[in-house]
């Protein structure tokens, strides 16, 4: 695992980096303490990162449980919250025990790309405000509506009168303009000059950059104040900093309400775990292939353990891990790695870390966010043709204007349409033998598997059998065939009488004609009902 130290700890830099205000924002928007953040962002990389059987995922808390967390702490109090979290961390264990892993598998690709690409918009668009130095909204408040009643939209049209206007904070507009600058000049140019520019990334510079800015500037037209930089709790010493941590209060472990949440958590957790495993994997170049069900044990156990010291609930998440993944991670020490860097920040310089201007981190998400959306997908997904377009747009949109998970079922529903649509159209292949020829034959040639959603297809064809006509029925390589198509052909049999139309039944070892019970038949031939 050592052997990739020299590409893992620059990732981990960075992930670190962005990781930061998110686990601030995250807790900020779930009416949590914000250092109950930072111990989940701690966890997910120690803990998570050395029990997962993922190279590139890092985990920590993850906005999309934000409005479950913020309902759940505002009705039961934030200790006996903490019950729940850990409540859920036990059930994913369980979860990993089942083998329930699996159920990521069961999304479509186009989903999947989808939500990449949602999410890479709404990091885009949510970070312009703070690009700007505008909006003073939690960072990694990802949700459609916004804890302050604000959307997504009027926050852009905020930002863009403000922009007509000239009323944007111009010191947060410079620095977030030359890192921006910077990064991009160290990822096109600088990093193919030399092994320094490969051993210091971009946002590392950037960073340092912007917490000079914020140095020489003070007093200046160019000044930050505190709305424009990172803010961690500072603890005025050790008891202090313990008093930060929170504990459950177990004396409700028997309270159904508990119970509920803690199962809604595991739930929640899991199926988005899932999902960005499935992503990260897609994204990972090397093409690993992430144990799912060990994955459900590493966040069990991380859920536990955050819960028990006053953590919020702990997921897989794509920004940081799509961040691992273009800052070149290659294994998941740089996920531990970020881990102790988080925990070592926040005991030695918390002060130093309150000077990074968020104009700068939102300059770095906004290069992660353009490279999960670029516009080179939207092209690949199009020329794939509408049954890939259409739900890889559909879970994009649900994404972007409501939440993740809505956006993914969303985007999911309309995969199964698909799919039931093209099940209904593939079920048989009917043809007339010779254009040109008037004998009355017709033969209907059954698809390998034909089930209930066909029924409709095969029903509707079946009454389109002229009288006088003869009906040659393959089911040569037909594999499964639904009970209820077979009623269907022992009704047909009955009126085919009553029409003068003859069936041959076409089988693997030979035919018969107008054969007495379609469902005898099958009966003799378990291979196929």
């Amino acid at each position: 695992m050592f052997k990739n130290l020299k590409s893992d700890l620059p990732a981990s830099i960075v992930v670190f980096f962005v990781a930061l205000p998110l686990c601030l924002g995250i807790a900020l928007a779930s009416g949590a303490p914000l250092f109950s953040g930072l111990i989940a962002g701690i966890v997910g990389g120690i803990v998570v990162g050395s029990l997962s059987g993922s190279s590139i995922g890092v985990s920590g808390p993850a906005a999309g449980l934000a409005a479950i967390v913020l309902a759940a702490i505002t009705s039961l109090g934030y200790e006996n919250f903490l019950v729940a979290v850990v409540i859920g961390g036990a059930i994913q264990l369980l979860f990993g025990v089942l083998r329930l892993g699996i159920i990521g598998y069961f999304f479509p690709s186009s989903v999947i790309k989808g939500m990449l690409t949602g999410i890479g918009i709404i990091i885009i668009l949510k970070e312009i405000p703070y690009f700007f130095g505008m909006d003073k909204d939690p960072q990694g408040d990802f949700a459609f509506l916004q804890v302050d009643g604000k959307n997504t939209i009027t926050e852009l049209l905020n930002a863009l009168n403000a922009l007509i206007s000239g009323n944007v904070n111009v010191g947060a507009t410079v620095i977030a303009l030359v890192s921006l600058g910077i990064l991009i000049l160290w990822a096109n140019v600088l990093s193919k000059k030399g092994r320094f520019f490969q051993l210091v990334q971009g946002p590392l510079v950037a960073v340092i950059v912007g917490i000079l800015f914020y140095v020489f500037t003070k007093g200046s037209t160019l000044n930050l104040s505190a709305d424009h930089l990172v803010a961690v709790p500072v603890p005025d010493g050790f008891n202090d900093f313990l008093g930060q941590f929170s504990f459950p209060n177990f004396a409700v472990l028997g309270k159904v309400e508990i119970w509920v949440t803690g199962f809604t958590i595991a739930l929640v957790a899991s199926l988005e775990t899932l999902l960005c495993v499935e992503a990260t994997d897609k994204l990972d170049p090397h093409k690993n292939v992430t144990p799912t069900n060990r994955e459900l044990l590493a966040q069990g156990t991380g859920n536990v353990i955050s819960g028990l010291i006053g953590g919020l609930p702990i997921t897989q998440v794509i920004v940081r891990s799509s961040a691992n993944i273009q800052s070149g991670g290659q294994t998941k020490l740089s996920a531990i790695i970020h881990g102790f860097f988080l925990l070592t920040s926040v005991i030695l310089i918390p002060r130093l870390l309150n000077m990074i201007p968020l104009s700068v981190l939102a300059a770095v998400l906004f290069i992660v966010g353009y490279k999960l959306a670029k516009p080179s997908t939207f092209k690949q997904m199009f020329s794939l043709g509408w049954k890939q377009w259409l739900p890889f747009m559909v879970t994009i949109l649900g994404i972007v204007f409501s939440d993740l998970l809505k956006g993914i079922g969303l985007g999911l529903a309309v995969g199964i349409i698909i799919i039931l649509i093209k099940s209904y159209q593939n079920s048989h292949f009917l043809h007339k033998e010779g254009e040109d020829i008037d004998d009355g034959k017709i033969k209907m040639t059954l698809a390998e598997e034909v089930t209930f959603f066909n029924k409709g297809a095969i029903l509707k064809e079946l009454d389109r059998v002229p009288h006088d006509s003869l009906l040659e029925l393959d089911v040569r390589k037909t594999r499964y065939l639904d009970n209820d198509i077979i009623e269907i052909l022992e009704d047909f049999s009955f009126k085919a009488k009553e029409r003068n139309i003859t069936i041959h039944l076409i089988h693997e070892s030979g035919a018969i004609e107008n054969p007495e019970s379609f469902i005898d038949f099958f009966k003799l031939r378990p291979k196929i009902s």
